[in-house]
């Protein structure tokens, strides 16, 4: 397995891009940033991932995965909710190819996160079931079994009581509605109780920027799965990303 590998996190605002010691999860590079264009097209895009990549000096034998605030089904974005609507129904890999002219590895944001809390993170050596959750202006969701990733799930946008999950319980809409902790935790309450009983997790890993709080809201909350706050925070997109591309490179 390659000891170094590349990510890059695309985001709403800004491109993010660093180097990895696969051995540790740790940056072996310094953290590059570029705002999103706009418009955020696939071409616009695509030329800012080949700016960090030549600005961070990576080889060509280095494996590059990139993470998108989008799924990614077979390498193709079906829709988009954070970039310009032009990425729908864009082939991820044969972009690109054309553009850094070399092979990546795309994957969903929340994905990558989730797998940098199984290689290095909270869920490090849980077996079974382990659902990881980032808490932000939605809810983006990673389903893990025996470190295997179930891709592109979305259990943010679960129905719960005639509400899509994330529209209630996201910490977003805590911030939103103005909401205590103790309010904002029975809503948690209602949806992670109902994600437990569709899934019957082994861990529940909790992240995104509120988590850092996780002492005012874990604690009200009554689950039999265990639940811990996340560990990676910021780097875990990059991380992940590129966790997952040095995997892919691997498999025969």
């Amino acid at each position: 397995m390659a000891q170094t590998a590349c990510g890059i996190d695309i985001g709403g605002s800004g491109i993010k891009a660093a180097l990895v010691d696969l051995a540790t999860g740790e940056f072996s590079s310094e953290r590059l940033r570029i705002d999103t264009p706009r418009p955020a097209t696939p071409e616009a895009v695509a030329d800012v991932c080949r700016r960090l990549l030549d600005e961070l000096g990576v080889g060509p034998d280095v494996p590059v995965g990139i993470a998108f605030p989008a799924p990614v089904i077979h390498g193709v974005i079906p829709f988009m909710a954070n970039l310009d609507e032009s990425w729908v129904g864009i082939d991820v890999d044969a972009l690109m190819d054309r553009v850094l002219g070399r092979d990546v590895v795309p994957l969903n944001d929340a994905d990558a996160a989730g797998l940098a809390e199984i290689a290095y993170g909270a869920a490090k050596g849980v077996d079974g079931i382990v659902i990881i959750t980032t808490l932000g202006t939605g809810i983006g969701t990673a389903i893990v079994h025996d470190g295997k990733l179930l891709p592109n799930t979305e259990l943010g946008h679960l129905e719960i009581d005639g509400h899509d999950a994330e529209k209630r319980a996201s910490s977003g809409q805590k911030t939103l509605q103005d909401l205590s902790w103790k309010k904002w935790a029975k809503r948690l309450q209602r949806y992670y109780s109902h994600v437990e009983m569709l899934f019957s997790p082994d861990l529940f890993v909790v992240g995104g920027g509120v988590s850092k709080n996780h002492e005012k809201f874990m604690p009200l909350l009554d689950l039999k799965t265990p639940m811990v706050p996340a560990a990676l925070f910021n780097t875990a997109g990059i991380v992940g990303a590129a966790w997952y591309a040095a995997q892919q490179r691997q498999r025969p």
